[in-house]
């Protein structure tokens, strides 16, 4: 599996231009979610935005609180499986 795309395991660094934020994700497994941790299920809005994605990339999120942009800064591998 190519490890500069984002998938389940990644860490994501994140801008956010609208806010002028950095952002750091992990995709995990839904059972795994922890927002207070940043971790993101691949099947939450920011997460299907981002899988398949690479550094580089641009990715329109569509939440319910209405649509934003993330820019791929960075993308790795999480050290523990």
């Amino acid at each position: 599996q190519d490890a500069s795309l984002v998938s389940l395991g990644s860490v994501v660094n994140l801008h956010d231009d609208d806010e002028d934020e950095d952002l750091v994700y992990y995709i995990v497994g839904s059972n795994e979610v922890s927002p207070a941790e940043h971790k993101i299920s691949d099947m939450s809005p920011i997460g299907r935005a981002l899988v398949g994605k690479k550094a580089g990339a641009t990715v329109t999120v569509e939440a319910p609180s209405g649509t934003f942009e993330l820019d791929i800064l960075k993308v790795e591998r999480t050290k523990n499986k």
